[in-house]
């Protein structure tokens, strides 16, 4: 293969070659899987059923739901076809749209969990002016924002990977398509690409890192004049947030920002577990299921189909 013109499609790799850790690792990407998918779909059905939860925090629950169902299905269904079939073969077309969806779910995940620290923000210390400023219409115009930024930002880096000539082989040392494997099979000059993902992610992860803990910072202060039971209740919104946004945030640096020499392939894997699987996983525990309110919205539905079922009976 001498170069991007010959190469039509690339071969992932796994952790192991050795069949039963294959079938322990498709059972363990599966049932997180299985459990990342019917966490979500719950918060979306019990958010869009329950009158009460049309708010906008709950509103960007509910898109970060469906985009963490989208983003987790990007890589894992692959992933497994690849440990338990040894099918390893993905074409470029289809490498360059596992790319442009990782990068465009990544995006847009970042600047949801920014706007979502905005809105615990002028909830907490703008509480008189929360329905002004974060009307319905500011919401769906920072969604619609934060999805046009991922397509632009996933498609740009998506081109420039594409461009270059890939020679020295087809092996992705992946489970899935990221763009620093890919770095490392060019043939050509990636300085650009990778002087291009440093600038974009500090714009993009630096300036989000950035409002977050602005926001926090703000958020803190103000709790921390509040009554004791308050400020409990405060703490135990935002404390969860700021620990997922720092594991999809470290995890991301590690893969992206470092060096594509230096890296050893089995330790980028269990990274891009971090920011592609575990955030998907951890979102609906971390922001709905141990929310009071959407406890009880689930409880009220849950009493509302039985006494279904007992009229129908």
């Amino acid at each position: 293969m001498c170069n991007s013109t010959i190469v039509t499609e690339f071969l992932l790799t796994g952790f192991s070659d050795v069949w039963e850790i294959r079938i322990l690792l498709t059972m363990l990407f599966l049932l997180m899987y299985v459990a990342t998918i019917m966490g979500n779909f719950l918060v979306i059905t019990v958010i869009t059923i329950d009158q009460s939860l049309h708010t906008p925090m709950y509103f960007f629950l509910r898109n970060l739901s469906v985009l963490d169902m989208c983003f987790i299905s990007v890589t894992v269904p692959k992933a497994c076809v690849v440990f338990l079939l040894n099918n390893r073969v993905i074409s470029k077309v289809g490498c360059a749209a596992q790319i442009f969806l990782v990068f465009l779910c990544a995006a847009v995940e970042f600047l949801l969990l920014t706007i979502m620290a905005h809105d615990r923000y002028v909830a907490i210390c703008q509480p008189l002016h929360y329905h002004v400023v974060m009307n319905p219409r500011v919401c769906v115009q920072m969604t619609l924002a934060s999805v046009i930024s991922g397509v632009v930002y996933a498609g740009v880096h998506t081109g420039n990977t594409f461009r270059l000539s890939f020679c020295q082989s087809n092996v992705i040392h992946q489970f899935f398509c990221d763009i620093p494997s890919l770095l490392k099979l060019s043939c050509s000059d990636t300085l650009g690409n990778e002087i291009g993902i440093l600038v974009s992610a500090m714009v993009i992860g630096g300036g989000c890192f950035s409002f977050i803990t602005i926001s926090y910072i703000r958020i803190f202060s103000t709790v921390s004049k509040l009554p004791t039971r308050e400020r409990g209740k405060a703490f135990s919104t935002c404390i969860p947030h700021i620990l997922i946004f720092m594991v999809f945030l470290s995890s991301g640096v590690v893969i992206y920002l470092k060096p594509t020499s230096n890296s050893l392939p089995v330790q980028d894997m269990i990274m891009s577990m971090f920011y592609s699987i575990v955030p998907p996983l951890l979102n609906p525990i971390i922001y709905s299921l141990r929310n009071k309110q959407i406890k009880e919205a689930i409880r009220r539905i849950i009493r509302t189909v039985t006494q279904f079922k007992k009229t129908i009976r």
